[in-house]
């Protein structure tokens, strides 16, 4: 249950009409209290300040008119920029990216502070009385020496976001153009995918490898879709109390289908718990970073295969998406991979995730981009650099074997694109790779 709470918790956090929706209603609350306040007198001691003039009902209604009316403008702009700004990074840099843009938080709170500005201003819009109006209450008639009525402490608040509104206008103006450059969108993501490998894998400097799964009787999916969330506490309470193991056939990220295994149980009747064990599932249309370290992997692999790409040949880009698969690939590989999902020996636990092995995330890193690097001189050799400072940490005898064997294919590959001295320097520089480590 905690993990389905955290995981709704995150998709709905990343909705774009979120944060607007809670900025609304804040701004509407504080409307309504601070023009309660104005109305019962509590603010008359604003028309007693020297350095303050009371404003008169026109300029109030004027000033909240302007007010309004730019916010939503501005709101409207804001919103056109962000679109403009996410089918730019979409086309570019990778569909996928979508996700990372629309959950920006600068752009949700930039967007939001607008629209709650504008909600406040409409609000306490409604409350101001012309000079030649009826109070709507006798409270409201002592609320200020002028005639009509002036929420001055509503009017005083009102300023202060505009203000603030200027200053997230400028931030925002600043943000936009700093969020679509490469190098700030190969940070996000591989500091999110730094933090999602300690996160998953919390031990370090142990290099046991995954639990192997222990076979049994099939259980299949019924629907279709990606592999969204794994509840695996309510899975491993299920199995204690039936007794059985859980030998997971399918990860987060992967794509299931009617029939297709979910995982293999020993030890009872996949019948007779079936609807439990699927409820555990979550699936949908679309991957997500939550609990898929892979699909962070993915992203960087695919930025570096299009900045490779004849079309765009971009091998700096992928140089830099290089440098973060080597820092991800060095922390996995410093780390136990064995999932601690029940909170005790590892060993007991009576659900085994499918394995992923430090070959896995090699393979689904530097192994997915390698044939697109082998084209580029410039990348192959700093591929090649990058296995090397990945490898360096690694304590493993045979984690490092993998990075060799990475290495050599690697090689390998761009036997068969380069020529002349470009393949001349790449195979001295991978000499010197072999005898560094070897």
């Amino acid at each position: 249950m905690t993990a389905e709470i955290r995981f709704f918790w995150a998709r709905l956090t990343a909705n774009y009409w979120f944060f607007p929706a809670v900025f609304s209603m804040i701004a509407a609350i504080l409307a309504f209290a601070l023009v309660w306040l104005d109305r019962t007198g509590f603010a008359g001691f604003l028309n007693d300040v020297d350095w303050m003039v009371p404003a008169r009902p026109k300029g109030a209604a004027d000033m909240l008119t302007v007010m309004a009316g730019s916010m939503i403008g501005v709101a409207s702009t804001v919103f056109s920029i962000t679109i403009a700004a996410v089918a730019y990074a979409s086309g570019n840099y990778g569909p996928r990216l979508l996700t990372n843009f629309m959950e920006d938080r600068g752009n949700q709170i930039s967007l939001a502070t607008f629209i709650g500005s504008f909600v406040y201003a409409l609000i306490v819009l409604r409350a101001v009385r012309a000079e030649d109006e009826t109070p709507a209450t006798g409270a409201d008639a002592a609320a200020t020496a002028l005639p009509g009525f002036t929420p001055q402490l509503s009017l005083l608040v009102a300023y202060v976001l505009l203000a603030l509104c200027v200053a997230v206008l400028v931030f925002f103006l600043n943000h936009i153009p700093s969020s679509i450059r490469i190098n700030k969108v190969l940070e996000g993501i591989g500091a999110r995918l730094l933090s999602a490998i300690r996160e998953t894998y919390p031990v370090e400097n142990d290099f046991e490898d995954a639990v192997q799964p222990k076979g049994g009787e099939p259980l299949t999916a019924l629907d279709i879709g990606y592999v969204q969330m794994i509840d695996f506490q309510d899975l491993a309470k299920i199995a204690h109390d039936c007794g059985c193991t859980f030998s997971l056939v399918v990860r987060t990220g992967d794509f299931v289908h009617r029939d297709m295994h979910l995982m293999h149980i020993e030890g009872c009747k996949p019948e007779s718990i079936e609807d439990k064990v699927r409820a555990c599932f979550t699936l949908g249309a679309t991957r997500t970073p939550e609990q898929d370290p892979q699909f962070l992997i993915d992203e960087l692999v695919e930025i570096g295969l299009r900045a490779l790409s004849p079309g765009i040949n971009d091998p700096f880009t992928a140089i830099t998406a290089l440098h973060w698969l080597g820092a991800a690939t060095a922390e996995i590989g410093r780390r136990d991979l064995r999932k601690n999902i029940c909170g005790e020996d590892i060993d007991t636990c009576p659900v085994i995730p499918a394995p992923d092995g430090f070959d896995h995330y090699v393979k689904r890193g530097f192994g997915a981009i390698r044939s697109a690097v082998a084209t580029s001189p410039i990348a192959a050799e700093v591929m090649l650099d990058t296995l090397a400072n990945a490898t360096t940490p690694l304590r493993d005898e045979k984690r490092q074997k993998l990075m060799k064997n990475e290495a050599d294919k690697l090689a390998e590959q761009v036997q068969l694109m380069l020529t002349g001295p470009d393949l001349d320097r790449f195979n001295t520089h991978h000499a010197e790779f072999n005898r560094t480590f070897w």
